[in-house]
């Protein structure tokens, strides 16, 4: 097996002056790792993934497996001579073929014999829990099912590095958390580096030993879920990675900081001072509410969400807060809650306009 490191690496398409795809990217997969590459739409994710992939030429940088150098400016190493699967979000499965004919097919095109191809193929469909469906044809198999079919198609050639681009973004909303956990196991049992592209934050978080959040084709962190979510490294990884209250305030001591009606002691990042002002980020399971003993705010809306209740607030200077809190807490609309923050959990990020580029510098 396998690892990546990427240097540097850059594209750009149409003039060179235009806004880089990707630009200046320096990351360092490990071996045996379940790595996402997450962002929105157009961040340059899918991008990085083909330039991994050979289909792309980087302008800058260079990508290494191990000690080799498969991608610089001036030599591409082909994608079928770099040991990598690919897993499509579309499936790629060929519908006039068996199970069996499309998951063999990379083995015969190499040349493997019969019997061997036969027992490579029953194992990886053993893998993946498709046994017993080698002669069923796609159009009499569920999304799960064709989506299983692409991943043995991709792992009966044992490669190196398995590259997912959005492989779940068609399945329900049911069959896709399933296959979530599925896809976690079998890179466990393999022992694959999987590198894997979503934009869905959750499947991000449930699937990942690391997480490359990525935003206008920059690398805005590079950590475990549990970092780049509780921690995140600049504003934009705070807004991203799921729920959260930004709010403007103030330093207004070297541990404290004032948004709104709430202040809030906590750690600052260093290059702060007073009177600075700054953004707040709070996770709304972060904020506590009761009948009494802290800060008063109105119930502007709520819902009950089964396993949680979600309530819109409104304090008394205007500022508007999202909490969510157990299901069993019921806080009608109109009537006055007091909140309480935990404020060790609360991030707080020099304000500025655009924060896009660079972390901030607790977390350098």
């Amino acid at each position: 097996m396998a690892g990546i490191r990427i240097d540097n690496l850059s594209k750009h398409y149409g003039a060179q002056t235009e806004m880089a795809a990707v630009a200046d990217l320096t990351l360092d997969i490990k071996d045996n790792q379940f790595v996402t590459l997450l962002g929105p739409s157009g961040c340059g994710k899918t991008t990085t993934l083909r330039l991994i992939a050979g289909y792309l030429t980087p302008d800058a940088g260079t990508i290494r497996v191990g000690d080799r150098l498969v991608s610089a400016p001036d030599k591409v190493v082909p994608p079928e001579e770099r040991g990598m699967g690919m897993v499509f979000q579309n499936y790629a499965v060929w519908p006039h073929k068996t199970v069996f004919e499309n998951v063999a097919f990379g083995l015969r095109v190499r040349g493997m014999a019969k019997d061997d191809t036969r027992e490579r193929v029953a194992k990886v469909l053993e893998l993946v829990n498709l046994t017993g469906f080698e002669s069923r044809y796609p159009n009499e198999l569920s999304g799960g099912q064709q989506q299983r079919v692409a991943l043995a198609r991709s792992l009966v050639v044992e490669p190196e590095i398995l590259l997912l681009d959005e492989p779940l973004s068609n399945l329900d909303a049911k069959l896709r958390e399933r296959m979530r956990w599925e896809l976690k196991a079998l890179q466990r049992r393999t022992g694959i580096t999987f590198v894997y592209v979503t934009h869905d934050q959750s499947e991000a978080l449930a699937l990942s030993d690391q997480i490359a959040v990525i935003h206008r084709g920059r690398l805005q962190q590079f950590g475990t879920p549990r970092e780049v979510y509780a921690r995140p490294a600049n504003r934009v990884v705070a807004d991203f990675m799921g729920l959260v209250n930004l709010l403007p305030g103030t330093v207004v001591a070297a541990d404290s900081v004032a948004a709104g009606p709430l202040t809030l002691r906590l750690s600052l990042p260093r290059d702060l001072r007073v009177g600075d002002s700054v953004d707040v980020a709070i996770r709304p399971e972060s904020i506590t509410l009761a009948a009494a003993g802290g800060v008063p705010a109105r119930v502007e809306e709520q819902s009950y969400l089964g396993n949680l209740s979600e309530y819109h607030l409104a304090l008394a200077d205007g500022t508007r807060l999202r909490v969510q809190t157990s299901a069993a807490d019921e806080f009608p609309i109109g009537t006055t809650v007091a909140l309480s923050v935990d404020a060790a959990q609360c991030n707080v990020f020099a304000h500025a306009v655009e924060q896009d580029a660079k972390p901030s510098p607790q977390d350098r």
